[in-house]
């Protein structure tokens, strides 16, 4: 019984030696803050994890917006995470917890990318825009097939034919109409003065025409004169007894259908005997004044395969008139028959051209040949 109430009062003596010792007591502190410590350290370790989380999903963002820019990023960072460390006061943690927070989001959020400035294209009414018409204009330069020395051996060509002194300059088409007389009969004389140049030099034409004109040469005239006296008169053009017929032909077409005038259009002046392609834009561009194609002759056939104006020879002057028109600036479409007519006539023959006096002996693709074919005569003789 005395021990066990002696046991009682030791252990009563030694809790009360524990309770207000200082060595217990700073003992139990640390172990109290160990503990809380632990705590902090799990939840920072947490927070951590879940503030990284964050950080890699913007930098994804970010790293998508510079792949694509037009991207306007949709997530950001929307929680502040914990700041390290446990020692500090929970006034001090939370300050160095929002510090920390914007410092990471303002590294890691990427800046708001710059939208691309949008081109105003302005659309003209009944049309496409503007900007659409540049592109096409563009496209079609591009496209459009162009001799590699066309340029300059046009200069050169115009630069020889500067006297217009050759054939067609004095006794042409254009010279051979009566220039005060009414429009109809003008344009009458021209449709024959045409019909009467194939095949045929221009000084037998203008003489033909001299001829007619002073026996009155119009639609009410050549109508009432015999084939006889027609023929006498264009004598000795080329084929000249089935020009009468054609002319004959024609006159009387023009006297019903059209009221003694000739069709302004090429469809209707092709479907007359004896008119062709060549004759209808002639026709279109010295009667009517207007450009509706380009007329090719023997000498705008041969000198622009000679030339090399062709993706490839044509065999026709037909075929060689398409090709020409599918890449010749519209506005040498009346010029280039003039200048290639006379240049044939001076300088580019049939036969013996006179390559050594040609401007373009050093840019034609045909000079060497020509030569040889001028040397060949001389040879047999």
């Amino acid at each position: 019984m005395l021990f066990w109430v002696s046991e009682f009062n030791a252990w009563v003596l030694f809790l009360c030696i524990k309770m207000t010792s200082p060595y217990f007591l700073r003992k139990g502190s640390g172990v109290l803050a160990r503990d809380m410590c632990k705590a902090a350290n799990n939840t920072e370790t947490a927070k951590n994890r879940e503030r990284n989380k964050h950080v890699s999903g913007v930098k994804a963002v970010a790293a998508a917006a510079e792949k694509d820019p037009d991207t306007e990023p949709q997530i950001w960072l929307s929680e502040q995470p914990p700041a390290a460390g446990c020692s500090a006061s929970p006034a001090a943690q939370t300050r160095a917890l929002g510090s920390e927070a914007e410092t990471d989001a303002g590294k890691a959020r990427p800046a708001r990318p710059r939208r691309r400035a949008l081109r105003v294209e302005y659309e003209a009414a009944g049309g496409p825009g503007v900007g659409q018409l540049e592109r096409d204009q563009e496209e079609a330069k591009r496209d459009r097939w162009e001799p590699r020395h066309f340029w300059k051996q046009l200069e050169n060509i115009r630069e020889m034919r500067r006297k217009k002194d050759a054939p067609v300059d004095h006794m042409g088409v254009q010279k051979c109409f009566d220039s005060e007389a009414s429009p109809e009969v003008m344009r009458y004389q021209v449709l024959v003065s045409l019909m009467l140049s194939s095949q045929t030099k221009d000084q037998v034409t203008s003489a033909a025409m001299v001829k007619l004109r002073g026996h009155g040469l119009s639609v009410g005239s050549i109508l009432q004169m015999d084939d006889r006296t027609l023929g006498e008169l264009i004598y000795p053009v080329g084929f000249w007894k089935t020009k009468v017929k054609y002319i004959k032909q024609t006159t009387e077409i023009l006297q019903k259908q059209y009221n003694g005038d000739i069709p302004d259009n090429v469809p209707d002046l092709v479907s007359l005997p004896g008119i062709g392609p060549k004759m209808a834009h002639l026709i279109m561009d010295i009667a009517w004044n207007k450009v509706s194609g380009i007329g090719v002759d023997t000498h705008v056939h041969r000198i622009s395969n000679r030339l090399g104006w062709m993706k490839k020879n044509t065999k026709t002057p037909e075929e060689t008139r398409v090709a020409l028109e599918g890449w010749l600036p519209r506005d040498l479409w009346s010029e280039i028959n003039w200048l290639l007519v006379g240049f044939g006539q001076q300088v580019c023959q049939p036969v013996n051209p006179l390559c050594s006096s040609c401007l373009n002996r050093h840019c034609c693709p045909s000079a060497n040949t020509s030569k040889e074919r001028r040397q060949t005569p001389s040879k047999k003789r």
